[in-house]
């Protein structure tokens, strides 16, 4: 378990800013890495786009960031956290940086809003840096509880843009690296055109590939992927 984390989330290696695909998104790279740094003094920022759109690896990535630079910093995601205790959250405020993954999830779960309503609170009050994320911006949230659903619309808002296919070819040649993949640019961009554009499910594919070029012994070239894949995918 990550010393940095007081809850049994642990942190993908690969969840950096460096291995983040921008593609329109570099202002709000950029401000992230200023906060997570600890240039941005007491500062809140709040992302927003659809699911696999990058948010939970850039949080992610901001909490690396900060405990890099020695400060304690806390991801904490709502999809693995909503059916655990609430008071889990007490004790926290104390924490340079918070980051909270997917708050739309608190929808309906009062003792959840209530709970981030205080832990927010005495986390300004200690000067500490928060991290939101959601499928919608802050605005739109449906939270009951007003008194935070307006505090999450303090500080920066981002909506994340989705990657155009050079983006999306992009992920694909660096994920491939990543599980040591030859991949042909060409093939990368046959799977975009062919397969899908959205990237979680181009990553599902790559996994497919990735099996399938481990038994063959063979690199991804466009025939070889059109053979596994077929352009039906």
């Amino acid at each position: 378990m990550n010393p940095q984390l007081p809850l049994d989330v642990s942190l993908p290696a690969r969840a950096t800013f460096e291995e983040f695909v921008v593609g329109d998104n570099g202002q709000v790279v950029q401000a992230l890495q200023r906060l997570a740094g600890g240039e941005d003094h007491a500062g809140q920022l709040f992302l927003s786009g659809p699911s696999a759109s990058g948010k939970s690896h850039l949080l992610m990535a901001a909490v690396s960031r900060a405990a890099e630079r020695g400060l304690t910093a806390a991801y904490l995601p709502f999809t693995e956290l909503l059916d655990l205790d609430p008071g889990l959250l007490e004790g926290l405020a104390g924490h340079a940086l918070l980051a909270f993954d997917d708050v739309h999830l608190l929808a309906g779960h009062a003792a959840w809003e209530t709970a981030l309503f205080h832990l927010f609170n005495e986390a300004r009050e200690r000067e500490a840096r928060l991290l939101f994320s959601a499928r919608t911006g802050p605005a739109t949230l449906e939270i009951a509880l007003p008194d935070l659903r307006s505090r999450l619309a303090w500080g920066e808002s981002y909506a994340l843009q989705p990657l155009d296919d050079a983006g999306r070819e992009a992920l694909l040649l660096k994920q491939a690296q990543q599980r040591g993949l030859q991949m042909q640019p060409q093939a990368a961009a046959w799977m975009v055109t062919h397969c899908s554009r959205d990237p979680r499910r181009l990553l599902e594919l790559l996994a497919r590939l990735d099996e399938a070029s481990l038994a063959s012994r063979r690199p991804l070239t466009i025939p070889f992927v059109r053979e596994q894949l077929g352009a039906a995918e």
